[in-house]
């Protein structure tokens, strides 16, 4: 069915672009029919523009909120929010190697990806993401899921160099994932990157290969890099040199590379990354929870490397909430380097933005409120006590706002939040997918090493 223009206005509008961040009372946006952003500005003189001009169109009046464009969260593993709570307060070797391995060997099938990434998408959906990267296994499942609950989402196809249930080898994976590209590569809402998990895991041999699929196919290398200080250690007595080194030299670090965490950085790997005009995504509360570290942000930055923000799974974060970790982006960077503007509200809000486009190669699309971008906006209502009274609208989006402040959504101009509620058809794939999830869940419980007995269970999702 053919939408019709819009013309959304609020009490605040932040617009953003690689010039900055900046705010605007009373301002507005026209949405033509494409789901296209045709207009920036002033509401007024929007609105007598619009009636000039005759185009039919459809006002939405916000009131009391800031219009803003929809967050990125750039790295992310969706149908892990199946795994939240299930491994809490452990170690991260422990965490993977005693939790998180053994449940994905006895749990993970298209069945889990698809049923975990619409719970995912609906979380992220709720509370203002309006794209994810997403890196896990079963692609086509994953896809089939964003579409049904309409979020957008840049698949990077899993890669490694031992087997799985989803694949035996590095050849099998490349074949599986790169399949998932062609059958989905005509959605609007789907992109793709190829995802190598980690320099541990996948050897130069495969990254040359990854890398000459990308430079063919024009897509984005998308893998964790330096996350914990053993995995440099390792990498250095393995291959005499760091991982980020070891990615310069094998021809991987480019335009068109991410590294998720970079928690464990020197100055040599920054101006390796900047040199190379490569992005970091940054994912402080993983970080956090796993006492991986605190990652060099504000070096980063100041070396002019594009900076991205990602929750990482709920398995390692519990929550994908991109206004926490704009947050703490901000002020774990203060306290790292002793200095208070180390990263302003507007760094971090461009990190949540715009940076997330540029490094998925999808700042041209998405990321800001610029006329000819798709209409990936969201409404973060002020009236609350603990927004009011606001002076600063951008301070307050990072510092002051969560996630339950998020009142509507729209993704291509497709509204998919109204009034704090999921879209009619999101709502509705959902719930049809909660026996799944429960079922699932009680799986997930009797693996756990104190495995309680069933009961009614109140953190079962009822229909």
């Amino acid at each position: 069915m053919q939408r019709s223009a819009q013309l959304i206005t609020a009490e605040w509008l932040i617009t953003s672009s690689e010039t900055g961040v900046r705010s605007l009372r009373d301002g507005a946006v026209h949405v033509d029919s494409n789901g296209l952003i045709a207009a920036v500005g002033a509401s007024t003189a929007l609105r007598e523009s619009l009636r000039h001009s005759g185009e039919p169109h459809t006002v939405i009046e916000l009131g009391a909120s800031i219009l803003m464009p929809g967050l990125v969260n750039t790295h992310t593993h969706a149908a892990m929010t199946l795994f939240r709570g299930a491994a809490d307060d452990m170690a991260l070797t422990d965490w993977l190697q005693q939790r998180i391995w053994p449940m994905e060997a006895a749990l993970v099938d298209e069945s889990f990806v698809t049923v975990g990434t619409q719970l995912a998408a609906a979380e992220m959906l709720l509370g203002g993401t309006t794209t994810c990267a997403d890196m896990y296994f079963y692609p086509k499942a994953a896809a089939n899921a964003y579409l049904s609950m309409g979020l957008r989402a840049q698949l990077a196809l899993p890669i490694l160099d031992f087997p799985t249930r989803y694949a035996a080898d590095s050849d099998a994976y490349l074949a599986l994932g790169l399949d998932a590209r062609d059958q989905f590569k005509g959605e609007a809402l789907l992109s793709f990157a190829l995802g190598p998990h980690a320099p541990y895991t996948v050897s130069d041999a495969t990254f040359g290969r990854i890398n000459a699929y990308a430079a063919e196919l024009g897509m984005v290398v998308h893998t964790h890099l330096q996350e914990t200080a053993q995995e440099v250690t390792d990498a250095i007595a393995k291959d005499g040199v760091r991982p980020t080194e070891r990615l310069q030299r094998n021809g991987t670090l480019s335009p068109d590379f991410v590294g998720a965490h970079a928690v464990h950085l020197n100055d040599a790997d920054i101006a390796l990354i900047a040199k190379h005009g490569a992005s970091i995504v940054h994912c402080p509360s993983s970080n956090l929870k796993l006492a991986s570290g605190i990652a060099p942000v504000s070096a980063m930055l100041k070396a002019g490397v594009n900076v991205a923000l990602g929750t990482d799974g709920a398995a390692s974060n519990n929550r994908l909430d991109l206004f926490e970790e704009m947050r703490l982006m901000a002020l774990l960077a203060k306290v790292q380097s002793n200095d208070a503007t180390a990263v302003t509200a507007a760094q971090a809000f461009h990190a949540a933005t715009l940076g997330g486009a540029r490094a998925l190669g999808l700042a041209s699309q998405i990321g800001s409120t610029e006329v000819g971008k798709a209409a990936d906006l969201i409404a973060v209502g002020i009236a609350r006590v603990g927004m009011t009274p606001l002076y600063d609208p951008i301070s307050h989006v990072v510092y002051a706002a969560t996630r339950d402040d998020v009142s509507d959504v729209w993704v291509g101009g497709d509204q998919r939040v109204a009034n704090r509620s999921l879209a009619a058809n999101a709502d509705r794939a959902l719930n049809e997918s909660r026996p799944v999830i429960n079922a699932i869940a009680e799986r997930v419980r009797a693996l756990q090493p104190s495995a309680p007995k069933k009961s009614s269970d109140s953190s079962t999702i009822s229909a």
